[in-house]
């Protein structure tokens, strides 16, 4: 009891000391290196505020006006943490430069800190600055004017689909715009053509049609009798074999002749035996020209033309009326005719559209790689965690600061008995995917005792967990992990065969293990991840990067 009295007076006067030392000394401290004619100063306009105020911190830099110099950048100052860096301020001096530079410096959690030495570099020659010691009060609350409530417990809050609605939306549109561009050009009914209008006419009218058309052409003129006599003869030999039924488009001159005498002879074709021979020599004339290079007089042409129109009209008044039935096939003929040109658009449409999906995938597949554009189809479980919306939250005490893809969930863990007396408390947040091997996990551990932590024993445990779980052929890696803020830990890190949900088989996989600590307490986060995942491999970068732990407790 005596010593412990000694102990307490002597911590009495140690804090009154410190008190009186503090009220002596300037709230502005300096420090100042001088090295190659370049000197570095910084301070601070206060040692002392109340949580959530802000520290000015200004660093001022005297130097040669050719030199280059780099300020902090990012979180060095923890454990406090930088608000704001402002505008470096510059005054010149003949060769000599004056630069200055003030950081906006908070703390959110009550406590003496120590700002640590911050490195300026100068032509990549480093100067450092003095550590300064900071306290933090609590906010005084009066509460017999504020109401205290109850901590409320976590909700689940569902996660919003509107991202997924505006993707469903634009490949809404986008098959829209390609139907519609399918119809118009495939599918509509579009207006016929002339081309298309003289081929739906009946064949007699049809010839009619185009002999008009032939004596108004300018053949003659231009002295293309070829032309002329082998169009004249092609309506004639096509009308013969659509109406009359005659294969005359194959015949040469004297089997057609022969094939109409047959057809006049056996009563099924009602012509004068004289429009056979005026046909027959309008053919010979036609041979000439074409064969032959035979040029008749205009007149003759003009004439042959006449003759083969009346042969047309002959023709069609000497055939017989054709039969109910025959009516019926040839209206069931054309109905079939339509339906096969609307089949065939139909296929056509199917086609480019089929292509232009192929096309496309082929060209991002090219520019994005196949894997990318099949994931982005299909669905990844990483790939959507990695381009979901992150959150950036503290886990346990001393808090694991880290953005991750899902909250952690807390965990609830049980204590052995015989690490009761020796751990006072651990809590742990996680998460796990429900397809693949991805997971992460944070534990805060605080010791009864106030001993630096050993991270050896917790990591071999970790990895006997994963034996025990059904994992083999672990490889251990370790080196030593700094945090952005300049915390220093251990990472310990390797690959395996994993055990995963839905899988009979092992899969390989990989791990790491964050271990930092310090008087008293231990932190560790554990990631595990499928090999060859490039979505999971940049999550697990990114939440390497964010991590931030505290120094103290």
């Amino acid at each position: 009891m005596n010593v412990l009295g000694y102990f307490k007076k002597k911590k009495k006067c140690i804090m009154a000391i410190a008190r009186t030392m503090g009220a002596l000394l300037f709230l502005v401290s300096f420090v100042g290196i001088a090295q190659d004619n370049s000197k570095v100063s910084a301070q601070i306009d206060t040692t002392s505020i109340r949580i959530g105020e802000q520290i000015t911190y200004k660093i001022t830099v005297e130097t040669d006006s050719l030199n280059v110099v780099h300020f902090p950048e990012d979180q060095t100052f923890s454990p406090l943490e930088m608000v704001e860096a402002l505008k470096i301020d510059t005054a010149k001096n003949k060769d000599r430069i004056t630069l200055q530079r003030m950081y906006a410096l908070t703390q959110f959690d009550s406590g003496a800190y120590t700002i640590p030495r911050q490195r300026i570099a100068i032509n990549e020659q480093p100067f450092f600055t003095d550590s300064f010691q900071v306290k933090v009060a609590d906010v005084v609350v009066d509460t017999t004017k504020q109401k205290m409530f109850d901590i409320k417990p976590l909700i689940k809050v569902e996660k919003s689909n509107a991202k997924l609605w505006w993707t469903l939306l634009f490949i809404l549109l986008g098959l829209l715009i390609i139907g519609g561009l399918v119809y118009w050009f495939f599918l509509r009914k579009k207006p016929l053509t002339e081309e298309e209008k003289v081929a739906l006419l009946p064949p007699y009218d049809r010839a009619i049609l185009q002999l008009k058309e032939l004596e108004n052409s300018r053949y003659l003129i231009q002295d293309e009798y070829k032309k002329y006599y082998s169009e004249l003869t092609d309506i004639v030999r096509s009308y013969l074999e659509e109406d009359a039924h005659v294969s005359a488009l194959e015949s040469t001159t004297d089997q057609l002749i022969e094939k109409l005498e047959l057809l006049k002879d056996a009563g099924e074709l009602q012509i004068e035996e004289d429009t056979i021979v005026q046909f027959k020599k309008v053919l010979q004339t036609a041979d000439l020209v074409k064969f032959a290079k035979s040029k008749p007089p205009t007149s003759v042409a003009e004439q042959d033309r006449a003759v083969i129109e009346n042969i047309v009209v002959k023709t069609k008044e000497a055939l017989p009326e054709p039969t109910e039935e025959e009516l019926l096939e040839n209206e069931e003929y054309l109905e079939e005719l339509a339906r096969k040109k609307q089949r065939k658009r139909i296929w056509l449409a199917a086609s480019l559209f089929g292509a232009s999906i192929i096309i496309g995938f082929v060209v991002a597949g090219f520019i994005y790689g196949f894997g990318f554009v099949k994931d982005s189809i299909l669905g990844h479980p990483t790939k959507e965690l990695l381009e979901g919306e992150w959150v950036q939250s503290d886990y346990g005490f001393p808090p694991i600061e880290l953005s991750t893809p899902k909250v952690l969930l807390r965990q609830e863990v049980e204590l052995p008995p015989e690490l009761k007396d020796s751990i006072q408390a651990l809590q742990a947040f996680g998460y796990r995917s429900s397809q693949g091997l991805f997971t992460v996990i944070t534990s805060s551990t605080t010791f009864a005792s106030a001993n630096d932590p050993n991270f050896e024993k917790p990591i071999e445990q970790l990895l006997l967990s994963f034996e025990q779980q059904g994992a083999k052929n672990i490889i251990t890696k370790q080196e030593e992990f700094i945090t952005q803020a300049g915390v220093q830990g251990m990472k310990t890190y390797g690959s395996g065969k994993f055990k995963v949900p839905k899988e009979s088989e092992l899969i390989k996989g990989n791990y790491a293990i964050l271990s930092f600590g310090g008087k008293g307490f231990m932190q560790q986060i554990v990631i595990t991840w499928l090999e060859d995942d490039s979505y999971a491999e940049q999550i697990v970068e990114r939440i390497l990067a964010s991590v931030n732990v505290k120094t103290q407790t």
